[in-house]
């Protein structure tokens, strides 16, 4: 059981029946009142986020998560095709709203960490980086370099960011998943 003072950033516990990851924490103390822990956390299976505050008393267990290596196939209408690596016979799906913003970062036949809870494939474990292809990128104006330095481009996965001028379809480049900005040029 984790108590009160162990809700830190990271954390993964059991609230609700349900597996949460704490995003941020804050210690609050107001006059003559018992401390609270400020929290925001996201829901591990639907990915919805909400702040609550929890009480000096309050104790919770941990989150007992393990991960499968998953192979992504193809999206639908929302639903996230993916198969066990081991086992690629059994398909199971993931829904946009429990991936939220990780549905960029989707190639077909790549592969990646599932989080398993209760024997089921709630949600993925993405590193903090990751090498994707530009699919358009329109030229840079080298006249616009002073006030503006990048450019929107898009994409293999349909996301679009921000890169600088010098970014050209074809290339590989390194994007930071919790920010969904550009990191860097991928090396070949």
């Amino acid at each position: 059981m984790l108590n009160f003072n162990e809700l830190k950033a990271g954390v993964q516990i059991i609230y609700n029946n349900e597996p949460w990851q704490i995003l941020e924490s804050q210690h609050v103390k107001m006059a003559q009142r018992r401390p609270v822990r400020q929290v925001k956390m996201r829901n591990l299976v639907n990915g919805k986020v909400i702040k609550t505050t929890f009480h000096q008393g309050d104790s919770f267990p941990e989150a007992e998560l393990e991960s499968r290596r998953i192979k992504f196939i193809y999206h639908h209408r929302g639903q996230y095709c993916f198969v066990y690596e081991d086992k690629p016979q059994e398909r199971f799906f993931l829904k946009e709203n429990a991936l939220g913003e990780q549905k960029w970062f989707l190639i077909s036949n790549y592969l990646y960490k599932g989080i398993v809870f209760n024997d089921k494939i709630i949600n993925l474990d993405l590193p903090s980086k990751m090498v994707l292809k530009v699919k358009e990128a329109p030229p840079g104006i080298r006249g616009d370099s002073e006030k503006n330095t990048t450019k929107e481009i898009t994409l293999e996965t349909g996301l679009k960011i921000k890169a600088p001028l010098f970014i050209e379809q074809g290339e590989k480049i390194i994007v930071n998943v919790e920010t969904l900005e550009y990191a860097g040029r991928a090396q070949e």
